[in-house]
């Protein structure tokens, strides 16, 4: 048996995977709110992601019915970009600024002006955004400076929970690209960003491939999860990278719509490429010597969730989702900006804000949350013109996360996106690409491409409808809309 544990933004799930590749059982075990003082501020506490991680692991070996000495390796996947720090004891100096967090345009402005923004290019294959960990980083330096002087170590999110799984500072080359700290496409800390900008090489873990040993299990930690001590746990991945492996997206022609919290369009690459405008990511993959790249929509999953929270509170999404159904494709013309935590692909702009555009008298609860759906889904839409333009093939695009339970919300992506939508035998993302690192990492498979085409299977798949020919005229009407709001949005920025 396997186990993948994955950090997300809502909870910590743990998974256990047989060796073809069968979900034997699974826990989710639920994180505090974020917490959101200031606009575009979004933290959490690393100690809640590590209790919630334990109660996730005793979960699920309960579920299955087996001891920890059953598992052998365990993989770890998490969300991107967080800022844990840590002092010289081990302990977290603050609560981590996480991905959503865009508070940190002031030192993204600084590190461009400082190295200039074709030698971050260079240096990173990106550039800096506000999501990312170093102007996190430079923020607290600016900001909280004594806290900054007490930083012995800096993590990301699944690594501060290998750390206490482990007692091992390490992470691995795809969640590392999202820190602005790395060189994509030589798989090392960039030691020329961290120079340049006057950091301390020591703070960073040593980094590996996702499917390398990373630390083992402690006698101390084995007692509190039920896991064996000594059990291996190998680099894992960033959420996005690791729900790819869950996805299949480790070789050529297969694309993945992943509607979580955020969304993210991901493809697998064989060389590495790059917009030079910065508008999508390119990272390492979770796979041995390849890269992928991906876009980014800041507020997917999160624009419904907010609806619900705000408009509609205990409705659940299957209710919501049915409700937009009976209303006309167009929302009698209201167009949904997700920008509720600024955006990255394809704008590039952490004072971007949300809203319905269109709104009259007419409109309907239904309108406005078909508006939602179909706003998120222009964005994704953005997201995957990017990626084709950077030459890579897409045959199909496999479908994920908790907006690709709906069947409504498939078949729209399909004629948004204009592609065949597909899904896969086993829904659990990110994960199960976790457990499947291990299994690759304990010697199971000889690689990740060869753990993907013996377990992963496609089940379904809809394409295009009638109404994709409306959807191409009212995505240009969508993507117009960002350039006419964008003068506004700086001054709506400071009046908040």
């Amino acid at each position: 048996m396997w186990l993948g544990i994955d950090i997300g933004t809502g909870g910590s799930r743990a998974l256990l995977v047989d060796a073809e590749g069968r979900v034997r059982a699974g826990y989710t075990a639920a994180h505090e709110e974020m917490r959101m003082e200031r606009p575009l501020w979004a933290e959490q506490r690393p100690e809640n992601w590590w209790d919630a991680a334990v109660t996730a692991v005793r979960g699920a070996l309960a579920a299955a019915g087996i001891s920890g000495s059953d598992v052998k390796a365990i993989g770890l996947s998490g969300q991107m970009h967080g800022l844990v720090m840590l002092d010289r004891a081990g302990s977290v100096i603050r609560p981590a600024l996480i991905w959503c967090d865009q508070r940190s345009q002031a030192q993204v402005d600084a590190v461009h002006a400082r190295l200039g923004r074709e030698n971050v290019l260079r240096y990173i294959a990106n550039p800096v955004l506000t999501g990312f960990t170093l102007p996190k980083l430079l923020w607290v330096r600016d900001h909280e400076p004594r806290n900054f002087e007490r930083v012995r170590q800096v993590l990301l999110p699944k690594d501060y929970v290998r750390y206490r799984l482990t007692g091992e500072y390490a992470s691995e080359v795809s969640d590392a690209s999202g820190t602005a700290l790395f060189d994509v496409v030589n798989r090392r800390w960039s030691f020329e960003m961290v120079d340049g900008l006057g950091l301390d090489r020591s703070i960073l873990p040593v980094c590996r491939e996702s499917s390398d040993p990373a630390g083992t299990i402690t006698a101390e930690i084995a007692e509190l999860t039920g896991l064996a001590a000594g059990t291996p746990v190998v680099g894992g991945a960033g959420d996005q990278a690791a729900s790819a492996v869950g996805n299949g997206i480790v070789e050529p022609g297969i694309v993945s719509c992943t509607i979580g919290t955020s969304g993210v369009v991901f493809a697998h690459m064989e060389k590495v490429a790059y917009d030079p405008g910065g508008r999508v990511h390119t990272f390492c993959h979770a796979v041995r010597g390849k890269w992928h790249v991906m876009g980014v929509t800041q507020g997917a999953g999160l624009s419904l969730q907010w609806f619900r929270n705000q408009l509609a509170p205990g409705a659940d999404y299957d209710a919501l989702t049915a409700e937009a159904s009976r209303a006309a494709a167009g929302a009698q013309g209201l167009f949904w900006l997700p920008y509720l935590m600024g955006e990255r692909t394809p704008h590039l702009d952490a004072q971007a804000r949300g809203g319905w555009i269109g709104l009259t008298a007419s409109a309907t609860r239904a309108d406005l949350i078909r508006a939602v759906i179909e706003g998120v889904s222009y964005s994704q839409r953005d997201c995957l013109d990017l990626v084709e333009a950077l030459g890579v093939e897409v045959n199909s695009v496999r479908a994920s996360g908790g907006g690709a339970k709906s069947a409504f919300w498939r078949q729209l992506l399909a004629s948004i996106l204009n592609k065949r939508v597909v899904t896969l035998e086993t829904q659990e993302g990110s994960a199960y690409g976790a457990a499947l690192l291990a299994m690759v990492g304990s010697g199971e498979f000889g690689s990740v491409q060869e753990a993907c085409r013996a377990v992963i299977c496609e089940t379904d798949s809809v394409s295009p409808d009638g109404d994709a020919a409306f959807y191409a005229k009212a995505h240009r009407v969508y993507a117009g809309l960002y350039g006419a709001l964008k003068p506004v949005y700086a001054e709506i920025a400071n009046l908040t």
